[in-house]
């Protein structure tokens, strides 16, 4: 931090500019995958950055960069803990296995919908039930998207026997494993990605939240949408340990303030209002939407995505997680104080 004071003063010096407060504004640069002109960037991340400029009298700024051109979507929490990025805004699941207790949030049935599932996260995380997953970065505040559903170019998927043999982009591995399970060919990609694999037919379909469909462009490509729950991407907004601890007391007052559930609950409330607004589309223009009620109890979707659960907690426990049933016992039970009354 402060050798970017130093190069910032020295480089106003010999350009002959005054240097009275070059010193006293300092820059953040935050690190994130989605489009720039996408609601979570201006919706959450932008509007954030606002308050912390706001909130610190200008001391505080916070330069966005969109669409992974500061790092790339699956190393954006890397390039954070290696201080490429202060910050960065990004899905746990592109660093895979790096979070399985915090993923467990991305279950089948523990979130209907992204409010409720940014409050149960953000619970986990201050009650200490993720404890040493994010000790590398200073923990900002965590999100999630609505459930991800399934949609495909050409194929109407009304049971799991329709997914045999098509290739699907899984985001996580977790959905992936429950897709393996159905018989579909799991496809991992980053999120920017897809658009140009669908238009090219590498990938006859997806697991996407609504949000996803309107932000990536996707609903452009497909017609039909089956809503079961296949899982909830989970993100967090982290902060370089070394930038966080060269701030003033004064600053880091400002981040806390915007920090926690209060910020969990503002971008949950904007994916919930952007699925809206990704399912309207595809209503629009006269898509195929098959919803499939209570899905952990249908006859035909429940086992495939029970036993999805059901192999994921196990997994985690052969790795040594014992605590990994109670942490998605703790998520249900945060179920209720996390649901948003209409």
């Amino acid at each position: 931090m402060k050798t970017r004071f130093v190069s910032c003063l020295l480089a106003a010096s010999l350009a002959g500019l005054p240097t009275t407060g070059v010193e006293a504004a300092t820059t953040l640069r935050m690190a994130h995958f989605w489009p720039g002109a996408s609601g979570i960037n201006t919706q959450i991340l932008e509007e954030w950055a606002k308050a912390i400029e706001e909130d610190s009298g200008g001391d505080l700024r916070v330069q966005l960069f969109p669409s992974g051109t500061l790092a790339k979507a699956d190393d954006i929490y890397e390039a954070t803990v290696n201080g490429i990025a202060d910050i960065g805004a990004t899905a746990q699941g592109y660093t895979a296995g790096r979070f399985p207790l915090s993923q467990i949030v991305e279950l089948p049935g523990v979130a209907d919908d992204a409010r409720q599932g940014a409050c149960i996260l953000q619970t986990l995380y201050d009650d200490g039930q993720l404890n040493g997953e994010y000790d590398d970065t200073h923990v900002l505040f965590m999100f999630t998207t609505g459930p991800g559903y399934i949609h495909t170019v050409d194929t109407d998927v009304q049971t799991p026997a329709d997914l045999e043999g098509l290739r699907i982009r899984r985001p996580t591995a977790v959905a992936g494993d429950i897709l393996d399970n159905m018989g579909a060919n799991p496809v991992g990609m980053p999120a920017p990605d897809i658009y140009t694999s669908m238009q090219r037919g590498v990938i006859d379909g997806l697991s996407f939240p609504w949000e996803g469909m309107k932000g990536f462009r996707i609903n452009e490509l497909v017609e039909y949408h089956t809503q079961v729950p296949f899982y909830s991407l989970i993100f967090v907004a982290t902060m370089n340990q070394r930038a966080w601890e060269g701030l003033s007391p004064e600053q880091q007052a400002v981040i806390e303030a915007n920090s926690g559930m209060r910020w969990a609950e503002q971008a949950g409330g904007v994916f919930h209002s952007i699925d809206q607004v990704g399912r309207q589309e595809a209503v629009d223009a006269g898509h195929t939407i098959r919803v499939v009620e209570d899905p952990l109890n249908d006859d035909e979707w429940s086992a495939p995505l029970q036993k999805g659960i059901d192999d994921y907690l196990t997994g985690l426990e052969e790795r040594g997680l014992d605590q990994a049933r109670d942490v998605y016992e703790a998520a249900l039970a945060a179920r209720e104080s996390c649901t948003v009354v209409e």
